[in-house]
């Protein structure tokens, strides 16, 4: 019995491909990932960050939503982070501007069936990313936000739990309460 090979499509090929396509697939050497569509309170989670990063950081800083894509080297992966900030001058992959290089803060909000994949392969994906200072992981489900901070070659752990708790982003010189990021869902009370 014989098995199709696996076919590996190259960098400039995938982004060709998606530039023109009417959906979002990552990139992860060679292979091609589709995405699936989001929930309605993974949307509110993300639009929530977005209004309170760019209510915060006014024009020092960009925040750009889930449609901008980050490149990673050795090997070469592309994502659609969440959310991502930037307070440097934006260096993209080519002319198109539509691959950032430089991301300073990225953030994925978590759903059940990407969880460990953000957790893994994601986060030490993003990791060689040297302009990345934080990595930051959102709950749509409950009022928690893990952050990871890049402090020389070690990575600080810190967790804000609760509508009344707050993450500090040193990176962008901001503290922004969960309140803000979960303002249009609700949650069940601890019994």
């Amino acid at each position: 019995m014989s098995t199709l090979p696996e076919y590996r499509v190259s960098p400039d090929e995938y982004l060709r491909v998606e530039r023109a396509a009417e959906s979002k697939s990552e990139y992860d050497d060679g292979n091609v990932v589709a995405m699936a569509g989001a929930s309605l309170r993974h949307n509110l989670t993300v639009g929530g960050i977005v209004r309170s990063l760019g209510n915060r950081l006014g024009d020092r800083c960009m925040v750009l939503p889930s449609d901008m894509k980050v490149r990673v080297l050795n090997p070469t992966r592309f994502f659609y982070p969440d959310v991502s900030v930037i307070c440097d001058p934006p260096r993209f992959a080519d002319d198109e501007r539509d691959v950032l290089l430089n991301p300073l803060i990225v953030i994925e909000v978590l759903s059940e069936a990407t969880a460990s994949f953000d957790r893994g392969r994601k986060f030490l994906s993003y990791q060689a990313i040297d302009s990345l200072l934080e990595y930051v992981l959102v709950s749509a489900e409950h009022p928690l936000v893990e952050h990871y901070r890049r402090e020389k070659s070690h990575w600080i752990y810190t967790k804000s739990e609760g509508l009344d708790s707050s993450i500090a982003l040193p990176a962008a010189a901001c503290e922004v309460p969960l309140r803000e990021i979960y303002y249009q869902l609700e949650f069940e009370s601890a019994s």
